[in-house]
């Protein structure tokens, strides 16, 4: 700004041909003008700076009015949704209630109707309606435990209707007594009753119906008189093989078989070793006087495992030691044969009966599942079947592997000892018969 000042008085000095003391006077006013424009200015610069540090100080103040403002919406907001968290919490409890009271008002109407009791009841005013329910249950349940005697039929076993003495323990039990028909009451169906088979509990009945209580109770309780209780029945091995099906023969037919062929194989067995030890003696005495050609006429009336080893060992004693000893082991090689006849079907026939067992089991179960798929899981009689089969199967076969097992290694530990004892025999044989040359 002053260059473009000194320029114009430059130039109008030029122009006008003014002289250096105007010159001097027009600069001086001039700079007199800026100065004066230059107070002004700075003058107004700090009115607007006040200005502003008093707008800048406002605006904190109002932002930190609005921040408190913020801050309290959000501890309000909080607030808010702590209300109605517990709110809706006491909603799903008031509806969880509701839930819990109509289903107890459901199962009162189901299990008081068979006593002859209605219970009504209004969806807004359960109150009444518990009440109701509260105090009737009460009332029956003194009623239902008490113990009542009322003459009234029952059946016997054979199916005969008496008209006796009845015993009401509430709900649960009943006894009756007609002259020498006394015992427990069970449900026969269609709210009848019948003598139960309980011997311990004719004692029991006698004295209830005569006002008195006995020191044991003996007491049948059941759940309702509409289903029918089947009498005890007595079981037999029949009846447990026969719950087992199909597979329960067959394991029980496997068992009778290798229990044959164990008795054969003991009968042989001990045939085989009881003449070991006397014939070795006797083939001894027979080769001391007689020599070869007697023992061997000795021996061959002789039969079984012993005397055909003793008959080779005789026959080549006069052989090298070890061919002899060859010989001898031949021969008792060719012999276990015979001494192992039936030992593999036995030892086959325990490790089959397991699972034959578990095969019984596999079967039940899915028989069980079947009846389940097709029947539901109300009536436990109908599961009986498959469960049987698949308990009673695997007992089986348990009870059929454990004792061929056990038998099979006896009997081939009986078969060890008898090749042991015809080699003994026949090694003893050579001994001697070298001793006499």
């Amino acid at each position: 700004m002053k260059k473009l000042l000194l320029a114009l008085m430059l130039l109008s000095a030029t122009l006008f041909g003014a002289t250096d003391t105007q010159l001097e006077r027009a600069y001086a006013k001039e700079f007199a003008f800026m100065k004066a424009q230059k107070k002004m200015l700075t003058s107004r610069l700090e009115r607007v700076k006040s200005e502003n540090a008093q707008k800048l100080k406002a605006t904190r103040s109002e932002l930190i009015a609005l921040q408190n403002k913020v801050l309290a919406r959000q501890a309000q907001s909080e607030r808010l949704n702590d209300a109605l968290y517990v709110a809706q919490q006491n909603a799903q409890n008031v509806s969880d209630d509701v839930s819990m009271v109509e289903a107890v008002v459901l199962q009162a109407h189901s299990s008081l109707k068979p006593y002859g009791i209605n219970i009504e009841a209004d969806k807004d005013h359960y109150q009444e309606a518990l009440k109701t329910i509260f105090s009737t249950s009460n009332a029956l349940i003194q009623r239902l435990s008490t113990i009542e005697v009322t003459k009234a039929p029952f059946y016997l076993n054979d199916g005969t209707e008496k008209l006796g003495t009845v015993v009401k323990v509430g709900n649960i039990a009943r006894f009756g007594v007609d002259g020498q028909n006394a015992g427990a009451l069970v449900p026969a169906g269609e709210n009848k009753f019948k003598l139960y088979d309980e011997p311990a509990a004719v004692e029991t009945a006698k004295a209830l119906a005569e006002g008195k209580m006995p020191e044991t109770l003996h007491i049948f309780i059941f759940e309702n008189s509409i289903k029918e209780i089947e009498d005890k029945t007595e079981k037999t091995i029949y009846s447990v093989i026969d719950s087992g099906g199909i597979i329960g023969w067959v394991i029980i037919g496997l068992g009778l078989f290798g229990l044959l062929l164990a008795l054969l194989r003991s009968i042989f067995l001990m045939g085989a070793g009881s003449a070991t030890g006397p014939l070795a003696k006797a083939t001894i005495v027979q080769l001391k006087e007689g020599g070869q050609e007697k023992t061997l006429a000795f021996l061959k009336d002789k039969k079984g495992a012993t005397a055909r080893v003793l008959k080779a060992t005789v026959r080549n004693l006069d052989a090298e030691r070890e061919h002899v000893e060859d010989v001898v082991m031949e021969s008792i090689m060719h012999e276990s044969s015979r001494l192992d006849r039936f030992g593999s079907a036995i030892m086959v026939i325990a490790a089959v009966a397991p699972l034959l067992g578990l095969l019984g089991t596999v079967t039940g179960m899915i028989a069980t599942f079947d009846i389940i798929t097709e029947f539901g899981t109300g009536d436990p009689k109908l599961l009986s079947g498959g469960i049987s089969i698949a308990l009673v199967t695997t007992e089986l076969g348990l009870i059929v592997a454990i004792p061929m097992l056990l038998v099979g290694n006896m009997l081939s530990a009986w078969a060890e000892k008898i090749k042991d004892a015809m080699e003994h025999s026949a090694l003893h044989v050579i001994n001697e018969y070298n001793k006499t040359k």
